[in-house]
């Protein structure tokens, strides 16, 4: 009996022991982290923030803020927990983090504020409602002009400087599809190790003269180079 005991003894020590483990392994499986300071928005700002954030942050963080392929969950983020009505969040956004990826974004008071009450509305009902993380759906990305986009590709977007849509770029919506698309065209860091430095400094400086239109229609018209 004793050693009976003893081997239930060692089953629970080890059962309590992984537990830490084995939930550090899944985000999912983790409390979403409180909100330190109770807010609130008007739904009027909710819901343009969320075309805001859909627009601009969608692509990495997913539409609901929950995740995308690239960008983390920001309902799950310690930073958004601690935001109290964009103190953190905004210095952030429009500072960016380049060196993962992220670029600064010029926003005005007023759209910034209703990015971040978005936010935060996304994050009250993860809190409440819990839930894992999604990927980024492919008709989030599809809402561009693929004339348009030509047009701005060929013309004041001066992609046409480095790229062809008949050299480098031929077959490249064969080759990459979706997010991985759009990734490619927004930030090939890391993703082209044989890129000069100035040709990627090109990309990133271009992120900052995208408007929203820009940005999907040449997406779309990136799409037809098949």
């Amino acid at each position: 009996m004793a050693a009976v005991g003893a081997a239930a003894a060692l089953a629970q020590s080890t059962l309590q022991t992984k537990k830490p483990s084995d939930s550090a392994q899944s985000p999912a499986s983790q409390r979403v982290p409180r909100t330190i300071a109770a807010q609130s928005y008007s739904e009027a700002q909710i819901r343009a923030g969320e075309l805001r954030f859909s627009s601009q942050c969608g692509f990495c963080h997913g539409r609901d803020a929950a995740g995308g392929e690239t960008g983390p969950d920001l309902t799950r983020s310690k930073l958004v927990a601690e935001d109290n009505r964009g103190d953190k969040i905004g210095p952030l956004v429009r500072a960016g983090r380049v060196d993962r990826g992220m670029p600064a974004f010029r926003l005005n008071d007023a759209d910034l504020s209703a990015i971040v009450a978005f936010i935060h509305d996304q994050k009250n009902k993860a809190e409440t409602l819990g839930g894992g993380r999604r990927s980024v759906e492919a008709e989030d990305l599809a809402t561009g002009d693929a004339a348009a986009g030509q047009r701005y590709f060929n013309g004041p977007g001066g992609c046409t400087a480095c790229h062809s849509a008949t050299g480098d770029l031929a077959g490249v919506a064969s080759r990459y599809e979706g997010l991985p698309l759009l990734m490619r065209m927004l930030y090939p860091a890391g993703k082209t190790a044989a890129a000069p430095p100035e040709a990627l400094a090109a990309h990133f400086e271009q992120l900052g003269k995208y408007t929203d239109d820009d940005m999907h229609n040449v997406y779309a018209y990136l799409v037809t180079l098949r």
